[in-house]
């Protein structure tokens, strides 16, 4: 990925891009209309919002989602996240410390520990913790009352989650990537909060090589902006954005070196495969958890690869991306695999 480290300054910028309220917010329009009318709500009646999940891959704006809860809420916002919480004790002590009517975000929530999980349930039921003193036979439970509070969840893979904590949220938001014209207002939008000059073609480069993700357009584009301050005039057009991200190894596909490392070693070193996750992530030099949850995803959605019981297998997309022809048995392969009762694409979508 371009910059996947980044530096405080693109942390603070990022911040600064992030719309403070739902009218701000481009996209998502279904998301919007029903977090606000269950935000509208709970100010109506006065009281205190329902928990709110929200499911989706990185980037598409949870934790903003989660801010504007707050914002929209006129209340305090609390962040954690699931990895930071490993007992149930540093549960009790994060609830127990809340305010009335407070909202609480709870990033990356399917790596709650289990103790915690468990605690989680009746704490977002019935505003209620109990918390055990003493160990053996003569432990003791204690309850402790907390005030009620409004839970936002944030998880890239709600598949994980069990079904006691799913049902105990009273609305679930499920985020969709984001198509071009939407990017495009994004980028246009965090261009003028951060002052730069940008046409409207330098726009769209930006955003068709985005992922279909606001974290990302953002990214590039003060990439794109940086260069075009150390190499011109620091206004961003077509050309502009086309070198900069070629020297980001930023294609017109979005894929990045990391993408094409993968395919690449797919295709011209495993013969299209199928070959496994392991080996995969051993050919390009990364992690396996990397390859499955960063790169597989997009290059599965963008017709590329396949996830097959025996393993990955390149499509006649991802052949033809390297210029190369597919072998003659490439879609008797895939016949075959629908035998193992795989979802695949078709043969015509595939030579599409």
């Amino acid at each position: 990925m371009v910059n996947p480290a980044e530096s405080p300054e693109d942390s603070a910028s990022e911040a600064a891009l992030r719309p403070g309220s739902l009218d701000e917010f481009v996209g998502q329009q279904r998301v919007r209309d029903q977090l606000g009318l269950v935000l509208k709500a709970a100010k109506q009646a006065d009281r205190t919002a329902d928990h709110v999940l929200l499911a989706g891959p990185p980037g598409l704006g949870k934790t903003t989602l989660a801010m504007i809860v707050s914002a929209e809420l006129d209340t305090p916002l609390r962040i954690s996240s699931g990895p930071a919480i490993t007992h149930a004790g540093d549960l009790a002590a994060l609830l127990t410390s809340l305010q009335p009517g407070e909202v609480l975000f709870l990033d990356e929530i399917h790596r709650l520990a289990r103790p915690a999980e468990e605690m989680l349930y009746l704490a977002m039921e019935d505003y209620r913790v109990d918390v055990v003193v003493g160990k053996g036979p003569g432990a003791t439970a204690i309850p402790l009352e907390l005030p009620r509070f409004t839970l936002v969840g944030a998880t890239t893979r709600a598949g994980l989650l069990p079904g006691p904590l799913r049902d105990r949220f009273g609305f679930t938001a499920h985020m969709e990537f984001y198509d071009a014209v939407e990017l495009e207002q994004i980028v246009r939008r965090s261009a003028d909060l951060l002052h730069v000059e940008l046409s409207a073609d330098g726009a769209s480069e930006i955003a068709s090589r985005s992922r279909g993700t606001p974290r990302i357009v953002n990214r590039l584009l003060r990439r794109v902006r940086d260069f075009a301050q150390v190499h011109g005039n620091g206004s961003i057009d077509t050309q502009t954005a086309r070198d900069a991200l070629e020297l980001f190894e930023v294609d017109e596909n979005g894929f990045d070196r990391l993408d094409v490392a993968v395919l690449s070693a797919l295709i011209n070193s495993f013969g299209g495969g199928p070959v496994g996750l392991s080996t995969l992530a051993v050919a390009v030099g990364e992690e396996p958890e990397t390859i499955e949850a960063v790169v597989e995803p997009f290059l599965v959605r963008a017709g590329m690869i396949m996830r097959t019981p025996r393993g990955r297998v390149g499509t006649a997309t991802a052949w033809h991306y390297f210029g190369l022809r597919p072998p003659a048995d490439l879609l008797g392969a895939r016949r075959s695999e629908r035998g193992a009762q795989t979802q695949l694409p078709s043969p015509e979508a595939l030579d599409g």
